[in-house]
């Protein structure tokens, strides 16, 4: 038995979400790496870069689909939209 995601959204949803986990795993790998080379310029350099672009990329899903986090870590419409966009498992 296969699990259909109960919320369809559009191809935007998806591939601005695809990205932000590419950006989110580079971040983690970079952060693991700067662990343990804590001097590295260019990695650290590299971070803020994807750091930035994470920033932007979270922006930008907020403000096309809602909030991606609650408790004051994402911005919300007015009404409160924390509800209206689909939960993980349902995409």
């Amino acid at each position: 038995m296969s699990m259909k995601p109960t919320k369809t959204m559009p191809e935007a949803y998806y591939k601005l979400l695809h990205e932000l986990q590419a950006v989110d795993f580079v971040l983690i790998e970079l952060n693991l790496y700067l662990d343990t080379h804590p001097g590295d310029r260019a990695a650290i350099e590299q971070f803020n870069l994807y750091a930035r672009r994470k920033q932007e990329l979270k922006q930008q899903f907020d403000l096309q689909f809602g909030p991606l986090q609650s408790y004051g870590n994402s911005y919300t419409k007015d009404p409160f939209g924390w509800p209206e966009a689909p939960w993980p498992w349902q995409v």
